[in-house]
């Protein structure tokens, strides 16, 4: 009798967890939360959300909850739980202990599409820094193995090193390395950047919560071809591409990594190099999703990493793109700016722009061709507007 051959398994399916403190309402972080572990290979099995005036100390969640929890894991035979929250080690053991199955906080989640996602040799690098570093926070009660070691052949008697204290020197040997190879990559791309500062090139950035559709606005400017997709984090590394305004001037456009709440700081600590392609811009394409129904949180959470990284003093025209998403005509006011610095934010140029479909984009062109006219080192560009048909989408 023939065998069957072995089935294809199916992607892991996860219970999605969102604990919010005195929030009205969690359907937006789960929609998100749900994009992200969609963004990582994962099945939805089911969703649970509370409200909490603080978190509880062993299992975030408390035991009411917790039971309630476990018995939809077990209804919904879900195979990995993740938290749309920042879990202590000892939360999460407990967690995993209660449940019987692997528990997810969301910075391992964001880490682990980042490993998915990283492509070149300095994406991947700066991805495992960053998980070495989440790691080593996690050693002292994330770890049950803390015994000693006993002592070996030429060894005199008595207990040796703990095994965690065996990890922390092997984590801290491979951190140290990746930042001696990562240094010396940021130095490289340092002498990049000056050789393109020496052609006295415009340069431009794109920055914006990701998936706000910063590759396709990429695309639609300098007519490339780089990936773009409808999911987070879609590309990691920045690049770096001419485009064209007018005849006499030169200009670069450089697409970089999205930002999203609560993106762990070892991540930003980790892409700060490539992210200092943003601080060499002379402007800042600053991309928000018209159609995003947490739009001015997601441009608040934009303006806190620039303002973390040192950018927030970069000149901005705020882009709001898929504006054909949107069933009536989109009115850029001064309701969009966001609930931070408002009075700075309004004064911002807007666009809207659909970099899908074209619409706007000939528009957002002809206003950094006036950009560039400010600039004191195109002086002798000639005002008039260069040829339409060169810019039309």
């Amino acid at each position: 009798m023939s065998k069957k051959p072995p089935q294809p398994e199916g992607p892991e399916r996860a219970t999605l967890v969102s604990v919010q403190q005195r929030r009205p309402s969690s359907g937006d972080a789960l929609a998100e939360l749900e994009q992200l572990s969609t963004s990582a290979g994962y099945a939805l099995a089911g969703e649970m959300s509370c409200v909490r005036a603080r978190p509880d100390a062993a299992t975030y969640i408390g035991s009411g909850k917790l039971e309630e929890l476990g018995e939809l894991v077990s209804a919904s035979s879900a195979d990995t739980i993740i938290f749309d929250n920042a879990l202590s080690p000892i939360q999460q053991r407990n967690l995993e202990k209660a449940l019987g199955k692997p528990v997810i906080d969301r910075t391992g989640l964001i880490l682990e599409i980042f490993a998915r996602r990283a492509q070149s040799a300095e994406g991947k690098m700066q991805v495992e820094l960053a998980r070495l570093e989440f790691l080593a926070t996690r050693l002292v009660r994330g770890w049950t193995h803390l015994e000693r070691q006993t002592g070996g052949i030429g060894v005199r008697g008595g207990p040796g090193e703990k095994q965690i204290e065996l990890d922390r020197r092997m984590l801290d040997d491979k951190i140290k390395l990746l930042r001696t190879r990562l240094g010396k990559l940021g130095r490289q791309r340092m002498t990049q950047r000056r050789a393109r500062g020496r052609t006295g090139a415009f340069r431009v950035a794109l920055v914006g919560y990701t998936n706000a559709g910063k590759s396709t606005l990429f695309n639609a400017l300098t007519k490339s071809k780089i990936y773009a997709a409808d999911q987070l984090f879609a590309t990691l590394d920045t690049t770096t591409r001419k485009f064209y305004l007018a005849p006499q001037v030169n200009a670069t456009l450089s697409d970089t990594v999205g930002f999203i709440r609560d993106l762990p700081h070892t991540l930003i600590e980790a892409f700060k190099a490539t992210l200092e392609d943003t601080l060499q811009a002379d402007l800042l394409l600053h991309v928000v999703d018209a159609s995003a129904p947490m739009l001015r949180e997601q441009m608040d959470e934009v303006h806190a990493v620039l303002h973390e990284i040192g950018a927030d003093d970069i000149p901005q025209f705020l882009i709001f793109n898929k504006s054909d998403l949107l069933p009536v005509n989109l009115h850029v006011t001064n309701d969009h700016t966001g609930s931070g610095d408002i009075e700075a934010r309004a004064s911002m140029p807007r666009f809207a722009v659909s970099a899908l479909t074209g619409v706007g984009v000939a528009a957002l062109k002809n206003a950094l061709f006036d950009a560039v006219l400010a600039d004191p080192r195109f002086q002798s560009v000639s005002p008039a507007l260069p040829d339409t048909t060169q810019i039309s989408a």
